[in-house]
């Protein structure tokens, strides 16, 4: 894993009131935000895949749109999954120039 260089001094405490925080100095874990799309995009697709079944229980107590919001969440994240993957090679051609 490359380390992040976001530029400028990050501050390594903050006050708030009384008291002081102080910021560890940990590298985050998913930096291209790749991981965490595909996990959620697979999330509401097993959403919609789970509700399929009970159609005509959702469609006798009005709540279709369950099962359409989950639709909604599987192309949203297909959609954000492309984008996710171009910014990632992007930054892979930036670092290799």
């Amino acid at each position: 894993m490359t380390a992040v260089d976001l530029g400028d001094e990050q501050p390594t405490q903050h006050e708030i009131g009384r008291r002081t925080y102080v910021v560890a100095p940990v590298e985050p874990l998913d930096v291209d935000g790749v991981r965490t799309t595909e996990v959620g995009t697979a999330l509401w697709l097993l959403g919609f895949l789970g509700l399929l079944p009970f159609w005509g229980t959702l469609q006798e107590s009005g709540r279709t749109w369950w099962l359409w919001t989950c639709l909604a969440g599987f192309g949203l994240g297909l959609c954000g999954l492309e984008y996710c993957r171009r910014r990632r090679k992007e930054r892979a051609q930036q670092a290799a120039r």
